[in-house]
């Protein structure tokens, strides 16, 4: 007997979310699949809500730093990211989440989720064309960053411990590594 795993299309997974189902679950969904989310613990929590505040104060106006809120994507994903930085569209956003064209960047604070963030979700980040993706590594505290999406992956990767890395979309900015990683 052969076993049929079933996708689910976004529209599928909104319908899910409005009647119910999901109701009380911590879920995204992934390239069709709904997959749990992992609880934050404390550095998780804290690591990404500072970088979040930090975001916001060095970047102003020029983007709206979303925690924990779905983004859209073309690949039947709908992922929450740990901070989205997206254009500030204001009311926009209560007729759909963020699609790719409004994404600049995405960070991922991993430590019992690193092998999804590193392998899967960098997968579909780089399918769905998103420019720009960071992971910060909660075990050793560093930052990976994935750029330069083709065919499905990141043409570039590299890791940072310390510095400052300009991000594609805004090349006039630095960001201290070490406030996106809270050493």
């Amino acid at each position: 007997m052969t076993s049929i795993t079933t996708k689910w299309t976004i529209e599928d997974y909104h319908q899910m979310i409005a009647a119910g189902i999901l109701r009380g679950r911590k879920v995204e969904l992934l390239k069709g699949e709904i997959f749990e989310i992992s609880r934050e613990g404390e550095p998780h929590a804290y690591c990404s809500h500072e970088a979040g505040k930090y975001l916001t104060l060095l970047l102003g106006e020029r983007v709206e730093v979303r925690q924990a809120k779905p983004i859209t994507l073309p690949n039947d994903s709908e992922p929450e990211p740990d901070l989205a930085i997206v254009q500030p569209l204001g009311r926009d956003y209560r007729e759909h989440h963020p699609y790719v064209e409004n994404i600049f960047w995405v960070i991922e604070y991993s430590n019992t989720s690193l092998e999804k963030d590193l392998e899967i979700k960098s997968k579909i980040y780089a399918e769905a064309g998103i420019k720009e993706y960071w992971v910060v590594n909660l075990k050793k505290l560093h930052l990976v960053v994935f750029r330069d999406p083709l065919d499905g992956d990141y043409g570039t990767k590299f890791t940072l411990t310390t510095g400052a890395i300009q991000p594609i979309a805004f090349d006039d900015i630095s960001v201290l590594v070490e406030r996106i990683i809270n050493k």
